[in-house]
């Protein structure tokens, strides 16, 4: 029975269970199509809900960003919501208590102690990292159009170029995943793949069943490869910095002997009290940044690429832009100033993070009672579905929404628009803390890729699939024209 203090929302049907156990929203078209028609039928704010679990609410409208997305600390006004386990929970025997999964005082410590890891100091260092994998991506493109194969898969190319810069700037490792094949590489997409699997299985959704079955198993062989390779890095850092003295002496070597990676702040951060974190907290916070660091990113520069292979009048501006930017130097390289240098080609990111968001939707769970604007209560032990991919799909915020248009930010044409109609990293405290590392990456690949390469789009329609990330059905297929033709 719905609870009495929901009657003024309009609901949808709930959502049956179909075959074995499985729910419509395995469609892709089907779990777009619920989206736009939700706002459409039912306004911007309507209820859902799937069998026995608790009612959810699935909201468009801007001014329920703060509810959703207030600060989970001990304070009784900051702890409305937290991270709801019915999603996220499938995530935990992977990630542990990182970032992305942990609340309250757990998630505020490690946030202090994670931001310095995301100052543009340490992200200046990483842009020659970026550099160095596209590089590595676009010498394997032009090997391969020379074989004939003009028409590449961006999910399946860009994912492989965006774990080679993380496993370099998380750990220093020289993985070579873009060229050969890798164990952890292999037990990363395996976990990706099986999470989502499992959410859409709604009889998998019991530990005590899913534990027992063939997916259960593998996934849990996954686990333990991944922990390993992560494990084995964390001790041997740890042991190498236990052999210095002082702790002054700790941070010039780790700054003097190579870039500082992720683990290395880690590894010498402190907090108020002087302490640091343990092997198994740092171990967490790696899995999750590798988790949530390649997958994103990776969609993000394959939408991108797509939507400039459709308007070719942008791509050419785009080109132009970056052209201009180059012109004069003896090397290729985008460098860390140019990023801020590179405007148009900003408001074409933005504009494919706005249309196609890699991360479509969040959700939280309510600690107690809220009342949201309106007057409306969600009840305690509810779950609120925020959609990203609706609030950024919403005609009364972006006029004509499912157009590709760049000028929207412009910054003459942003003034006065809300600061949450915009959020393809989230908002508010717990928004993505790498969100300046994954813009960065995208300008310097997106920006190189055109200097490069023409893109021309190989579908007329695709299909977007949205599981862990926004992906298309059946890949991202897109033509590659080099405009320097490859070296002999």
């Amino acid at each position: 029975t719905r609870p009495s203090n929901l009657e003024p929302y309009p609901a949808t049907q709930g959502v049956r269970l179909e075959g074995e156990g499985t729910h419509p929203g395995r469609d892709a078209k089907i779990r777009v199509k619920y989206i736009v028609q939700g706002n459409s039928s039912y306004g911007r704010s309507f209820l859902f809900g799937m069998q026995k679990s608790p009612l959810g609410s699935i909201s468009h409208r801007t001014t329920y960003w703060p509810v959703v997305t207030l600060h989970p600390s001990p304070v009784p006004v900051a702890s409305v919501t937290y991270k709801d386990e019915l999603f996220y929970g499938f995530l935990r025997p992977w990630l542990g208590q990182g970032l992305l999964l942990s609340n309250g005082e757990h998630w505020s410590r490690h946030r202090r102690l994670l931001t310095p890891a995301f100052h543009f100091d340490i992200l200046k260092n990483y842009v020659t990292i970026f550099n160095k994998s596209t590089d590595i991506m676009h010498e394997k493109w032009c090997r391969l159009v020379e074989e004939g194969q003009n028409c590449l898969d961006m999910f399946e190319q860009i994912s492989l170029m965006t774990l080679h810069s993380l496993l370099k700037c998380t750990f220093s490792y020289d993985s070579n995943c873009q060229e050969h094949p890798s164990e952890y590489i292999a037990a990363i997409y395996e976990l990706s793949t099986l999470v989502v699997q499992r959410e859409h299985r709604m009889l998998y959704h019991w530990d005590w069943l899913y534990w027992r079955t063939d997916e259960g198993r593998r996934f849990r062989r996954a686990c333990a490869m991944v922990h390993r390779f992560t494990a084995n890095i964390v001790q041997k850092r740890r042991a190498a910095l236990n052999q210095q003295q002082e702790p002054e002496q700790q941070s010039r070597s780790s700054k003097a002997k190579k870039v500082t990676d992720f683990i290395d702040v880690l590894l010498l951060s402190r907090d108020e009290d002087g302490n640091g974190l343990t092997d198994e907290e740092i171990k967490a916070e790696a899995d999750t940044f590798m988790f949530e660091g390649h997958d994103t990113t990776a969609s993000g520069i394959s939408w991108i690429l797509y939507n400039l292979a459709l308007h070719p009048d942008h791509q050419d501006r785009c080109r132009a832009e970056v052209d201009a930017l180059l012109q004069g130097r003896d090397s290729e390289e985008i460098e860390w100033n140019d990023l801020s240098n590179l405007p148009y080609t900003t408001m074409c990111i933005k504009e494919s993070l706005r249309l196609h968001p890699p991360v479509t939707a969040v959700t939280r769970r309510f600690a107690q009672d809220m009342t949201v604007p309106g007057g409306r209560v969600i009840p305690q032990g509810n779950i609120c579905l925020v959609s990203i991919y609706g609030t950024h799909h919403n005609p009364d915020i972006w006029p004509n929404p499912e157009v590709y248009d760049p000028m929207r930010f412009d910054p003459e044409n942003s003034k006065g628009r809300s600061s949450h109609a915009f959020v393809p990293f989230s908002a508010g405290p717990r928004n993505c803390i790498g969100q300046n590392f994954a813009m960065a990456e995208m300008k310097v690949v997106v920006a190189l890729t055109l200097l490069r390469f023409r893109v021309t789009p190989r579908d007329s329609e695709v299909r977007r699939l949205p599981e862990l990330i926004l992906r298309a059905e059946r890949g991202l297929w897109l033509r590659l024209e080099p405009r320097i033709p490859p070296k002999d």
